[in-house]
């Protein structure tokens, strides 16, 4: 019997199959009609009043087909963006915005330095860093608003006004930024990149290459934010030593020194109000010529 049980199951499922099928092909078919509508196409009379050359002066040109109208609207020497277009390019903005946000503004400083400042804390995770990269863009958001305000009244307005084309728009549009990274570039730094593409440099800001100036500015960013890091460090680097030296007079030479040093750097910090002082001098830098 157990030997059936396969058999009998297969003949089962293929008699299911059949029935199935047969109620299928029994069934009517159904028959599914389209709107009473005459499209384009549908019937014998055409769409076409006047064939292609028998229009005698422009207003004849206007019944040319009437199935087929479209109109192109103009600002007046310059069309206007397509919405599809509109939203590509805020795509691409939107992925470009993560390098433009760290390359050409002050993003890279910022955090770069509060990071320094909790090392030096010894807090571990205390802000945490979505609070410190939070902050760090917000400032960045505060530094740039000037530039920003530029770009958006000297390209992005006579743009989308029909008043400039793209290409003078961003032309137009990149020298606020250029304005803002060359104050904060150090020469050495362009120079260097200048040597190494082999090329000559003026000392004028209109004669670097985009292409060199970004780094060069990344470069400046990094070793102004490693110095007020290292500037930062040296009264908590103070307290370590004061700590240690204490414990070590004491003959408590098992004990962290780190331990018993955090909670007197949080309350000198605190204190002396170290995030007022520090961002406050940090926002300056960037306004201080």
């Amino acid at each position: 019997m157990m030997k059936f049980r396969p058999r009998l199951r297969r003949i089962l499922t293929i008699i299911c199959l059949l029935v199935t099928v047969g109620i299928l092909c029994i069934q009517n078919s159904i028959v599914v009609h389209a709107a009473e509508q005459h499209q384009t196409g549908d019937t014998d009379v055409s769409t076409t009043q006047n064939p292609p050359g028998t229009a005698e002066n422009p207003e004849d040109l206007v019944n040319f087909n009437t199935g087929n109208i479209f109109s192109i609207t103009y600002n007046e020497v310059n069309g206007q963006v397509n919405g599809a277009l509109r939203i590509l390019i805020t795509l691409t903005l939107i992925a470009l915005a993560p390098t433009i946000i760290i390359m050409m503004t002050s993003f890279t400083r910022i955090i770069v330095v509060l990071h320094f400042t909790r090392a030096a804390l010894n807090t571990q995770t205390a802000p945490p860093n979505q609070i410190l990269i939070g902050l760090a863009l917000i400032l960045t958001f505060f530094i740039m608003e000037p530039t920003i305000e530029q770009i958006n009244t000297q390209a992005v307005k006579p743009f989308e006004a029909g008043e400039i084309t793209q290409e003078e728009a961003l032309e137009v549009g990149v020298q606020p930024l250029r304005e803002f990274m060359y104050p904060q570039t150090q020469v050495k730094d362009v120079q260097l990149f200048m040597d190494i593409a082999g090329k000559k440099w003026d000392g004028k800001n209109e004669s670097i290459p985009f292409s060199v100036l970004l780094p060069s500015f990344m470069i400046s960013e990094l070793r102004i934010a490693f110095w007020i890091g290292f500037m930062i460090y040296i009264p908590f680097i103070v307290i370590d030593m004061v700590v240690a030296s204490t414990l070590m007079s004491m003959g408590m030479m098992m004990l962290p020194p780190t331990t018993i040093s955090m909670p007197f750097k949080i309350l000198l910090f605190v204190l002396a109000d170290g995030w007022n002082l520090i961002i406050g001098q940090l926002v300056k830098t960037f306004f201080v010529r």
